[in-house]
């Protein structure tokens, strides 16, 4: 398919030559006479590129160039000028134009700069594309209306360049969170740069932050940009903000305010442009009553504070979230995703989650291995998520092993691992031989002698 490009001239001459040779080099040629007539040709058509003249009769070229970046902002727009000066050509830049050219006009000249706004329309897209695919990788999910008020906080908060405090239970997903926001930020095109507060030891983390110049870090070679320096014109993101020193807060709290730093054993002072981002799983004001964080630097990150629910809190999620993940597990083997049966489904539902999604992630991805069926039934749920998957067992689990011999401990504990494996494969001699690593025969064996006495045991 050809580029289509709108020539936009108020003199007919300059629309028959220029369409003309443009349609000889294989683009799609359309025409208006001012301003007006092009607006309403872009609203139908939306050309790939829009050649423009500036001195019109009616609404000039920068007005229409206005309109046309104000409803269609993706459009390129080469600017012509019969009159150009630095003055023009700046404002024109400024409104979104790609570039102004001068009559009177070479074919060379107006072909190549025509190639160069398509390419860089083309990276654009690309981008656009790019970002538009990394947005939905790190997207939250779930439909529960925790998690949609979250989506709106975060949609909202985005674009500004407020510091934003994530706080939430260990494994809720603070990092994704902080992750969409840079995304969907102005700041998107820039790097985001974490820092593991409670990763990096305290004699480290200055250099870590601030760098440091050649020779004042010993053991190390050359200087060191930290990571300050690297987040310019992006984000930096706090992880667990909490287990931050005191030491390190008054520093950090200090560039803040001052927007400047200096690098370890160095004189120049820098200057730093970045947005903040912070994540806590601790409450920062009880953390302030102790004396472990510093009041000062809590109000200065915390202006749009993000809470990121707990998982128990948004049950009704999980079903999407195991297919997510079954999905995920299933692309990583480059194979059919394995479902999740609606009673274990259910089951999972019920459970506590302390560990929140990180928890069901891996629990999901430790099924969709160990699991041979393509559906993943209650009985395959660890007993921990599925408290009566073994009732007969709960009388010989619970009691104190005898204080006899060794021997009647080790039969004790066989007869309850045979009835919960058992139990576990729908009584499946075959199932549950395979899976302790006996011959059917065998296992067979060890129920007739052993699981009867342990029966009437219970």
């Amino acid at each position: 398919m050809h580029p289509s490009i709108l020539i936009v001239d108020d003199e007919q001459a300059i629309r028959q030559s220029l369409g003309g040779v443009l349609s000889d080099e294989g683009f799609e040629v359309s025409v208006a006479s001012n301003g007006y007539e092009a607006l309403q040709i872009i609203d139908e058509l939306a050309p790939d590129l829009v050649l423009l003249d500036i001195w019109m009769q009616g609404i000039d070229g920068i007005e229409t160039l206005k309109e046309i970046k104000k409803n269609h902002p993706h459009i390129q727009v080469i600017l012509i000028s019969g009159h150009g000066n630095v003055e023009t050509a700046v404002k024109a830049t400024k409104l979104g134009a790609y570039d102004l050219i001068e009559k009177p006009l070479t074919v060379d000249k107006v072909v190549v700069t025509i190639n160069n706004a398509l390419n860089f329309r083309r990276l654009e897209e690309e981008n656009r594309y790019l970002r538009k695919k990394t947005i939905e990788k790190h997207s939250i999910t779930g439909t529960s209306p925790l998690i949609l008020a979250l989506k709106k906080q975060i949609a909202q908060a985005a674009p500004s360049d407020a510091s934003i405090l994530i706080t939430g239970e260990n494994g809720t997903g603070k990092e994704l969170v902080a992750r969409t926001i840079h995304h969907m930020s102005n700041r998107a095109e820039h790097p985001l740069v974490d820092i593991n507060c409670a990763a990096i030891p305290d004699h480290l983390i200055e250099s870590e932050l601030f760098g440091h110049e050649k020779g004042t870090v010993p053991g190390t070679v050359g200087k060191k940009v930290g990571k300050i320096e690297l987040a310019t014109n992006g984000t930096l993101f706090f992880d667990e903000i909490g287990d931050m020193s005191l030491s390190t807060q008054a520093k950090i709290l200090r560039v803040l305010q001052e927007k400047t730093f200096h690098r370890m054993g160095g004189s120049r002072t820098l200057s730093v442009n970045f947005r903040v981002i912070a994540a806590t799983n601790k409450q920062l004001p009880e953390e302030i009553s102790k004396g472990n964080f510093r009041e000062d630097l809590y109000y200065r990150v915390n202006v749009i504070p993000v809470e990121v629910p707990a998982l128990r809190e948004r049950s009704e999620d999980i079903p999407l979230l195991v297919e997510t993940f079954l999905k995920e597990n299933a692309d990583q083997g480059h194979c059919e995703p394995k479902q999740m049966a609606p009673e274990a489904l259910e089951l999972l539902k019920a459970a506590p989650w302390p560990g929140n999604v990180r928890e069901l992630k891996n629990l999901v991805e430790r099924l969709s291995i160990m699991v041979k069926n393509d559906i993943i039934k209650a009985s395959d749920l660890p007993v921990s998520y599925n408290p009566g998957i073994c009732p007969p067992c709960a009388a010989i689990q619970t009691p104190a092993l005898p204080m006899g011999t060794l021997e009647e401990a080790r039969r004790i504990f066989e007869e309850a691992f045979i009835r919960e494996q058992l139990v576990r494969h729908n009584q499946d001699l075959e199932k549950a031989a395979a899976a302790m690593g006996l011959s059917v025969d065998d296992l067979r064996k060890r129920t007739e002698t052993q699981v009867p006495r342990a029966t009437g045991e219970g």
